[in-house]
């Protein structure tokens, strides 16, 4: 479960005192997270906003809450991410339309310092996540996501906080697991 932090926005000024019209900012919980995405993928104007393409994932970016962003992502038959980490923020995803299925490893994984790891036996977790169903996950979450489905399109919505700094892209071959690419929001 995820704790709720808040960090202030304004410093205090010389005497301790917060200076007027200064607020606190919440940073949103994962359950925070994972309910906007379940509101959002629950709400057929905005899903039917998102243009499916026959072969491609498609994309639309929406405002999350506190300070999140948040995607509406087209998924064709049988498209996948890959393997790969949110650069050090946290998540939400829900499936709105079709199914998805994920796999991850059931460790962090540390996001820095490293190219190449060897996993234990036991990492791996695979979850499948029908229409309406979803999860959140921590700083130091790596998986892989696909639409199982060989004719039907699967539509989600991530949300994440911090906005996504960069996503590190990796290659897995058996127990090994290497860092692949590292990407910056300009590239996506």
């Amino acid at each position: 479960m995820a704790e709720a932090l808040t960090e202030t926005t304004a410093q205090p000024d010389t005497a301790g005192a917060t200076p007027a019209g200064a607020a606190e900012t919440a940073i949103p919980t994962l359950s925070e997270l994972l309910g906007f995405a379940q509101a959002v993928a629950a709400d057929p104007e905005t899903i039917g906003r998102l243009p499916l393409h026959p072969d491609e994932r498609t994309w639309v970016r929406i405002e999350g809450p506190g300070g999140s962003e948040a995607w509406v992502i087209g998924w064709p038959p049988g498209t996948e991410t890959g393997w790969h980490d949110h650069g050090g923020s946290s998540g939400a995803f829900v499936t709105a339309r079709g199914e998805l299925s994920e796999l991850s490893l059931g460790v962090p994984i540390p996001t820095d310092g490293w190219r190449s790891l060897e996993l234990a036996e036991g990492v791996d977790r695979q979850r499948r996540l029908p229409e309406g169903k979803g999860r959140s996950f921590g700083s130091h979450h790596v998986h892989q996501v696909i639409n199982p489905s060989a004719a039907q399109h699967a539509v989600s919505v991530h949300c994440y906080y911090p906005p996504l700094p960069k996503m590190r892209r990796y290659v897995r071959s058996g127990d090994v697991l290497r860092l692949s690419l590292v990407e910056i929001p300009e590239e996506w």
